[in-house]
């Protein structure tokens, strides 16, 4: 019987591990430090967008190919670069735990794995970052705050852990925020009429016009005069997005308090919520001057992302 046991957990997939936004490469350092690993890092290390400090976009461990065995084998993106007799680009799925991409890259020359990596860096990146969101969800998820002040104002449910506190509420708006060391993140959520964002104009303009108005009534700092604002001298970035099955508009980019000196980054989702007929606007940003901001944003949009409108 104690046989039997033992084989079976052997075809029980490991647990992935290690931190978030961390991506493996297994390389040989001879193409590591050449142009291959220059692309490599130009598409996965890249400047986060929206953030008033660059960052990069993954954090990456490269390790050779003979250290394909082990704890790196553990991580939750994984890709595996090298010279091959042909051109080549495979993922597999959990190849070596759960849940697991591992990206396959090969070519003949320097020149055709750079050419692979040009072309699926887009759907790669893609496949991390929702990956890392699902894992961020499931870390933030172990204790939600009371989700019936949520739903009963907005018809919604958001998984919003039991760290952020609510520090206003309104008829159609609420601010939760979280203390952290070195400053704290907040969320905004909100509902306007669906023509306030003027679709067959300027979309950004719209946008920040409404953030704006919104920061004016209810954000304010310590002192008189001083409320958030879209900073001015950074446009913000735009993407129409889908997020739970509704037409989104993803704004990212930095915020500031008028007549202070406080600032930092937001991400902000107006989403186009015809049976309600609203604009359904989640918001995230932080203030921590002294910290990195990459994670915290991260951790803002996971919450957000957990959205799901309840049907009337």
């Amino acid at each position: 019987m104690l046989f039997s046991c033992k084989k079976e957990n052997e075809f029980l997939p490991r647990k992935t591990s290690g931190k978030i936004n961390t991506i493996s490469v297994i390389i040989e350092d001879q193409l590591w430090n050449g142009d291959v690993g220059d692309s490599i890092r130009n598409k996965f290390a890249s400047p986060v967008i929206g953030l008033p400090q660059e960052e990069p976009l993954f954090n990456i461990n490269q390790y050779p190919v003979k250290l394909l065995e082990g704890f790196m084998t553990d991580t939750r993106a994984i890709i595996v670069v090298k010279k091959g007799e042909i051109n080549k680009f495979e993922i597999v799925k959990n190849q070596y735990a759960s849940p697991q991409n591992v990206f396959h890259i090969s070519g003949k020359t320097s020149a055709d794995i750079i050419a692979c990596i040009e072309k699926n860096a887009p759907k790669m990146i893609q496949l991390i970052k929702e990956a890392e969101i699902a894992e961020t969800q499931k870390i933030i998820g172990q204790s939600f705050i009371e989700p019936k002040v949520i739903s009963n104002k907005f018809h919604i449910t958001l998984q919003v852990p039991s760290g952020y506190a609510y520090m206003l509420h309104k008829s159609n708006f609420m601010w939760l925020k979280k203390e952290i060391i070195g400053g704290n993140t907040s969320l905004l959520l909100y509902q306007v009429p669906l023509n306030t964002i003027k679709k067959e104009g300027d979309l950004i303009s719209s946008i920040i016009k409404m953030r704006d108005s919104i920061g004016k009534l209810y954000i304010s700092g310590t002192e008189t005069s001083t409320f958030m604002i879209t900073e001015e001298a950074y446009a913000p970035y735009l993407f129409k997005i889908t997020l739970d099955d509704k037409e989104t508009y993803e704004t990212k980019g930095t915020w500031e308090l008028n007549n202070d000196f406080m600032s930092g980054p937001f991400i902000n989702y107006a989403i186009i919520d015809k049976e309600y007929n609203r604009i359904l606007v989640l918001e995230g940003f932080c203030y921590a001057p002294s910290k990195e901001k990459r994670d915290l944003m991260h951790e803002l949009e996971s919450i957000i992302k957990s959205v799901d409108v309840l049907k009337r």
